[in-house]
């Protein structure tokens, strides 16, 4: 039987297999499924982000701990369901509308659910009106707008624009991100956070919803 502490390393170090291993043996023997979220995988997550911010790690090394993570997190989610455990925040998140590009985008999203967010992802060239929709049918309360175009960031003001059309506003707090987007930028179409990297995107989301 494997070492529950052993999940903290096989995350940290992308070990898919073994991290799915560790989760199962630990479930099946009892193990609380919120223990193993809050005491080893969403730690390891914390770590795989300085390690990232510190240049210890790269995108590669995100995107191994990042898959770990989610195939331990797979086996632990309906358990968690059934027990009614809140996640962090609900964020919905997507490329904006005309722009095709997902890669920063599903580092951000893996990073967020590392940290215990739960996730809905609408993908890429997603219009105002699917996140809108998506905002008031899941409840989220945080929303996650990318762009990696320069064309395409205009998309995100009039995202911003729709779901205070739509009444929802006062419900999510808006982050930004993407190659072209700035902290500037952000502040002058109203966003509520920004982040130019996947580790800082959970910082700030944690600091937008007051957790953690």
């Amino acid at each position: 039987m494997s070492n529950i502490t052993e999940l903290y390393d096989a995350i940290l170090t992308g070990n898919h297999k073994k991290a799915v291993e560790i989760t199962d043996t630990a479930l099946k023997g009892g193990q609380d499924p919120k223990e193993l979220v809050d005491k080893y995988m969403i730690p390891a997550m914390d770590e795989v982000g300085r390690r990232f911010e510190a240049n210890e790690y790269f995108v590669p090394e995100l995107l191994i701990a990042a898959r770990a993570m989610k195939g331990a997190l797979n086996l632990v989610r309906p358990l968690l369901l059934a027990q009614k455990v809140a996640p962090a925040g609900r964020v919905v998140i997507g490329t904006v509308k005309g722009d095709l590009h997902d890669i920063g985008k599903n580092l951000v999203a893996a990073m967020l659910e590392g940290g215990g967010f739960e996730i809905i992802d609408l993908g890429v060239d997603v219009s105002a009106e699917k996140f809108v929709a998506a905002i008031k049918e899941k409840g989220a309360n945080v929303v996650c707008l990318s762009a990696l175009l320069t064309t395409t960031m205009p998309g995100m003001k009039d995202i911003i624009k729709a779901i205070e059309t739509a009444g929802a506003r006062k419900q999510v707090k808006v982050m930004v991100g993407g190659a072209p987007v700035t902290k500037q930028y952000a502040d002058q179409i109203g966003a509520d956070g920004f982040s130019d990297n996947a580790s800082g995107a959970v910082t700030e989301a944690r600091r937008l919803l007051g957790v953690g």
